[in-house]
C-alpha cells in the first residue's frame, strides 16, 4: 500500500540490516595551529601570533635568507633550542582524534602543523599527512640525508651553533617546508584525494588562508562533503560549510567527534 511505514524487520535508509556493519563514513580532518595551542604552542597567524608579535621571526624559516645568511642560521637554531614544540604533549583535541580513529572509523589527518602531536596522541604515521613536513627531524640542503631533531639540538647545545651535515657538510636545516619551498607533490596529492572522498570533512583550528592547503576544503565542498569548519576566526570558506562552530576546540571537537562516532 503506498504511502504506508516499511515493515519493522526491514531496515530503513538509516538503520542497518540485521548482522550488517554501519556504514561509517571517511572522515578528514584539515588541522591548523589552532589545535595546538592549548599544547602551549602558539600559532602564527592569529591576533596575537607569532607573525603578528614579531614579523622578523618569519625570516627564520624562509629558505633563501636562511641559506645565504649564517647569522639567520645561528637565530633559527636557538629558536628551536626554545621552541615550546618539543616539550608540548598532546591535548584532548588531538586525543579526540586519535580516539576516533581506533573506534573503527575510517579517519585521515591533513595537518599543516610540523609538531608531531597528532602521532604522539596515536594517530597512526599513515593516517597523517604533513603538509609543511615536520620539525622533530632535520635535512641536509645538499645530500639530504635525514637525521633527529634532537640529535642536532644536542650539537647546538654542546657548542656548535651552525651544526652541519655529519655525512657531506652540507648546511642543516628542520625538515619542514620552509617559506620559498614547494610542499612535497606526492603528500599533497595525496591530501587532494582524501579531500575528494572524505564524506565529512573538518577544518580545525586554521584560518584557510595558506595555499594550497586551504583550496582543500573548497576541493571536499565540492565533492558532496559535509564541510564543518571550527575556528575562532573567520575564515574564507565558512560560507560553503554546512557548519561553522566558534566555541573552543578542546571541548568543541572531542563532542562533535564523540558524536560522529555514534554516527551522528
Amino acid at each position: 500500500m503506498t504511502g504506508s511505514n516499511p515493515p519493522s524487520d526491514q531496515p530503513t535508509p538509516d538503520q542497518p540490516a540485521p548482522g550488517e556493519t554501519p556504514h561509517r563514513p571517511l572522515v578528514a580532518i584539515l588541522s591548523g595551529a589552532g589545535i595546538s595551542t592549548d599544547s602551549g604552542i602558539p600559532d602564527y597567524r592569529g591576533p596575537n601570533g607569532l607573525w603578528r608579535r614579531d614579523p622578523e621571526a618569519e625570516k627564520l624559516v624562509t629558505y633563501d635568507t636562511y641559506m645565504a645568511d649564517p647569522e639567520i642560521r645561528r637565530r633559527s637554531w636557538r629558536m628551536r633550542q626554545e621552541s615550546p614544540a618539543f616539550r608540548a604533549r598532546p591535548n584532548v583535541a588531538h586525543e579526540a582524534v586519535a580516539r576516533l580513529e581506533r573506534s573503527g572509523t575510517p579517519v585521515r589527518v591533513i595537518t599543516q602543523n610540523v609538531d608531531g602531536l597528532h602521532q604522539l596522541a596515536g594517530m597512526p604515521e599513515r593516517k597523517v599527512l604533513e603538509l609543511h613536513g615536520t620539525a622533530r627531524a632535520v635535512t641536509c640542503t645538499r645530500c639530504h640525508a635525514r637525521s633527529s631533531m634532537a640529535e642536532a639540538l644536542e650539537r647546538v647545545a654542546a657548542g656548535d651553533p651552525d651544526p652541519a651535515c655529519l655525512v657531506c657538510g652540507g648546511i642543516l636545516k628542520s625538515a619542514t617546508v620552509m617559506f620559498g619551498e614547494r610542499l612535497d607533490p606526492q603528500v599533497l596529492g595525496t591530501a587532494l584525494g582524501v579531500a575528494k572522498a572524505a564524506e565529512i570533512f573538518i577544518a580545525v583550528g586554521t584560518t584557510l588562508q595558506v595555499h594550497p592547503a586551504a583550496s582543500l576544503a573548497g576541493v571536499a565542498a565540492e565533492h558532496g562533503a559535509r564541510l564543518i569548519i571550527m575556528n575562532a576566526e573567520p575564515t574564507p570558506y565558512d560560507e560553503l560549510a554546512h557548519e561553522v562552530i566558534r566555541e573552543p576546540i578542546g571541548s568543541a571537537l572531542p563532542a562533535l567527534l564523540a558524536e560522529i562516532g555514534e554516527g551522528g
